[in-house]
C-alpha cells in the first residue's frame, strides 16, 4: 500500500477548464472534438416540451442538448492533465455554471455569429467571478464572416480578451483555443 507522500509525488497536476457559451454554439462538439477520451456527454432529445422554452432560431437543424455537462480530459504531460467541462446552454440550466465554475482556472466562451447575443450571459458570468477567459468564435460551416476585432467590439470585449477565430469540430482549432487560454493563465500567474 502506497503512502500519501508516495500517491502526492505520483498524481499528476489538474486545471479545470469550462467550455461555455449559449445554447447551441458548440460546446458539446468541442470538447468531443479535443479529449482523448470518450467523452462524457448528457444529452437529451429535444422535445415538443421545449417548444417555446427553446430558441431554436438559426439553429432549427438542433436536435439534442446537454442538459448537464460535457467532460472531456486532455493529458499534456505525465504531470499535467486538463479536466474539461462542458456548460449546458439553455438559460434553466444556467443554476448549474456556479457549481461547474468551482476550481476553473479558466474558460473557453464559444461565439456563435449567427447568433452572437447567446454568448452574452456567459461572457458576463466569467467578467462577474473573474474567471479569465478566452472568446472561441464558431465558424459554422468553415465561415468566418467577421473579423476578430468586429467581434470584439460587438461583443464590447476588454483589450485583454482574446477573440479567436475556430471551428470546434476541428481537434487542431480546439486545441489552438485552448492553447491560447494556457499561455494567459501561465502569462497572468508569473506576474
Amino acid at each position: 500500500m502506497a503512502d500519501s507522500d508516495t500517491i502526492a509525488r505520483t498524481a499528476p497536476d489538474t486545471v479545470k477548464i469550462l467550455i461555455a457559451g449559449g445554447f447551441g454554439v458548440g460546446k458539446t462538439t468541442m470538447v468531443g472534438a479535443v479529449s482523448e477520451i470518450a467523452p462524457l456527454r448528457t444529452e437529451e432529445r429535444l422535445t415538443a416540451a421545449g417548444l417555446g422554452v427553446d430558441d431554436l432560431d438559426g439553429i432549427e437543424e438542433k436536435k439534442a442538448t446537454t442538459v448537464a455537462l460535457d467532460f472531456g480530459r486532455i493529458t499534456i504531460s505525465r504531470d499535467l492533465v486538463l479536466y474539461l467541462f462542458g456548460t449546458p446552454g439553455q438559460q434553466r440550466f444556467w443554476f448549474m455554471w456556479n457549481d461547474l465554475a468551482l476550481g476553473a482556472l479558466g474558460a473557453v466562451v464559444l461565439v456563435d455569429v449567427r447568433r452572437p447575443e447567446s454568448s452574452f450571459a456567459a461572457i458576463d458570468f466569467f467578467e462577474r467571478r473573474r474567471i479569465p477567459f478566452v472568446v472561441g468564435v464558431n465558424g459554422f460551416h468553415g465561415e468566418h464572416p467577421y473579423p476578430p476585432e468586429e467581434i470584439r467590439e460587438s461583443l464590447a470585449l476588454p483589450d485583454h480578451v482574446q477573440v479567436l477565430l475556430c471551428d470546434a469540430r476541428e481537434r487542431d482549432s480546439a486545441r489552438d483555443v485552448l492553447i491560447a487560454l494556457l499561455d494567459q493563465l501561465i502569462a497572468s500567474a508569473v506576474e
